[in-house]
């Protein structure tokens, strides 16, 4: 997909891949939870092997349900997580985590299990993000933040270590589901002509942090 984009049109993309966390659920009841665990970390190796090869940037999204689920699940999608960690070390490449709703205290187990892999913190993307700006909320790690005014006023107060995301979902049956993908800029012209963030802050959201966080360079 990412290969029919720059074919066609005149812009660079940047992908990560990994097996979803709720797929899981789903291998869980057909196969049982050793074959689950293990088609879960095959996934995680292909995507490791594709950072490895220059053709993605990171591994994810991968985590746990963002719904209740048994102690189970969550300690068997930890071990996922700790697998997943241990490979975007490997490779050096981040891993961008799906789960519950973020609080410091899940952020604080994230980079915990981060350490046990040998990760470090700045290099575990927090998706969906709650603006959770500060090192004493978030711990270290990296959080890209839906993109509402709300938010992003909320984290622009507490200062730039973030990025922004629209979490868009190409589903015909709920067009621009959850932000529509012009959103994020969209914004930020918003914001700057209104004087509420400037211009260095959005370059450092937009290209430094991404760029040290991926191990990318937005200026190819």
């Amino acid at each position: 997909m990412a290969d029919e984009i720059r074919l066609n049109i005149d812009i660079g993309v940047f992908v990560t891949v990994g097996p979803y966390p709720v797929d899981y659920l789903r291998l869980d009841d057909k196969f049982g939870r050793v074959e689950a665990l293990s088609i879960m970390k095959k996934g995680i190796d292909e995507a490791a092997k594709l950072c490895e090869e220059k053709k993605c940037i990171g591994i994810g999204e991968i985590g746990r349900p963002h719904f209740y689920v048994d102690k189970r699940i969550i300690d068997e999608s930890n071990k996922i997580i700790l697998y997943g960690m241990q490979r975007a070390k490997d490779v050096n490449a981040p891993v961008i985590i799906h789960s519950e709703s973020t609080t410091p205290n899940h952020c604080k187990e994230l980079v915990e299990i981060g350490k046990k892999a040998g990760l470090p913190a700045n290099k575990i993307v927090k998706h969906y993000s709650a603006p959770l700006i500060l090192e004493n909320e978030n711990y270290g790690i990296m959080p890209s933040v839906l993109a509402s005014k709300k938010n992003i006023m909320e984290s622009i107060n507490k200062g730039t270590r973030f990025l922004m995301e629209t979490d868009y979902i190409d589903d015909p049956r709920r067009p621009g589901a959850v932000l529509g993908p012009k959103t994020v800029p969209k914004r930020t012209f918003e914001l700057i002509d209104n004087g509420l963030i400037t211009e260095k802050q959005a370059f450092i959201i937009h290209e430094q942090n991404p760029e040290k966080t991926y191990n990318i360079s937005l200026n190819k």
